[in-house]
């Protein structure tokens, strides 16, 4: 497998890398068997956070018999230096080991840098002093504030939504990262799984040789595609030029990358899901999202209460009431052609 140094964290990492995210979504013994064979398949840079359920707790089930041998960033939401320091000893323990490479602050509304009082980042610099964490990190889906955070210094690493079809402005952020030694990760580098051509996809980040992409892992196959894309890297050709041109055209405009800040939502909506189901049926084979099932699912829509915590907490700045309200019509019109059920009857 191909390496990179992680800028100034001197991190050797493998270019191909694991977001560990969707494996909450996996069984235990599942997911630890998909760890196991991404690490002994070479694989050594794995991302998750305290606010994905048990993945932490899959990882130290999976791992920690090479935790020498493997590098880890973790998240925390926290908003105050105690709350941090208590994320950092459960992720500690629920990754059985005793210090993390990468401690991130997870998508702040804020730039966190202040050095005195109860602050995350005080904390996190305690926490680095007594040897829990090596390097502090941040992630962030504003361009404005990740672009202030690297260029304040007070971070080694940024973790950044980065794909094929980013805006060149988002893609700016990867000279100034390149510029200033900051380590780049990329995540959501199938937008939330709206791009569904992983090797254009991995062609397109592999241009850019410090960018370290966490692969959104949850099924082996996903990680078998994954290992044969780093064996045999794809080039970007004229011809992926103009498909990338094509899929920028076709997701213009705003719609939902599933990153679930908007959730939970209190008429149990499938948010990530549902805003962007238009998109989903004309990308991906859309009889599964006409059974019984999601059937009902997109019906909660119109128990929507309106408490707009899905548009306040959206970091897109996205109108998801309306988002949700236009998805669920394309989804009835689009349900009456394909088949004999009567909308009004869902």
């Amino acid at each position: 497998m191909e390496y990179t140094i992680l800028g100034r964290t001197g991190l050797n990492v493998t270019r191909t890398s694991f977001g560990v995210l969707p494996l909450q979504r996996v069984p235990m013994e599942e997911a630890v068997l998909i760890l196991q064979s991404a690490f002994n398949r070479g694989i050594n840079f794995y991302d998750t956070a305290r606010a994905y359920s048990d993945s932490e707790e899959k990882i130290g089930r999976a791992l920690s018999h090479v935790r020498e041998k493997i590098i880890i960033s973790t998240k925390s939401v926290a908003q105050k230096g105690e709350d941090l320091l208590k994320d950092l000893e459960t992720s500690l323990k629920n990754l059985k080991t005793d210090y993390i490479d990468i401690l991130q602050f997870h998508n702040p509304q804020f730039l966190p840098h202040t050095q005195t009082g109860d602050s995350i980042y005080t904390a996190a610099e305690k926490a680095r002093e007594q040897g829990k964490i090596r390097f502090i990190g941040i992630t962030n889906h504003s361009l404005k504030l990740a672009i202030e955070a690297v260029e304040s210094d007070f971070y080694d690493t940024m973790q950044f939504p980065l794909s094929m079809i980013s805006s060149q402005e988002d893609l700016g952020i990867i000279d100034l990262c390149k510029k200033k030694n900051i380590g780049l990760i990329a995540m959501k580098a199938l937008s939330g799984g709206l791009i569904t051509n992983a090797p254009l996809a991995f062609a397109f980040l592999r241009q850019f040789s410090h960018v370290v992409p966490i692969w959104g892992i949850q099924k082996m196959k996903e990680l078998d595609q994954l290992l044969e894309l780093d064996a045999k890297p794809p080039a970007v050709t004229e011809k992926m030029s103009a498909e990338i041109e094509k899929e920028k055209k076709e997701l213009a405009g705003q719609f939902c990358r599933a990153c679930g800040y908007c959730l939970p939502c209190p008429a149990d909506i499938p948010i990530p899901m549902a805003a962007r189901m238009s998109l989903l049926l004309n990308r991906m084979p859309w009889e599964q999202f006409l059974e019984p099932q999601w059937q009902e699912k997109m019906a909660r829509i119109d128990a929507c209460t309106e408490c707009h915590h899905c548009k306040d907490h959206c970091p897109y700045g996205l109108d998801t009431p309306n988002l949700l309200r236009e998805n669920y019509r394309y989804y009835r019109e689009f349900l009456k052609k394909k088949s004999s059920v009567d909308p009004e009857k869902i």
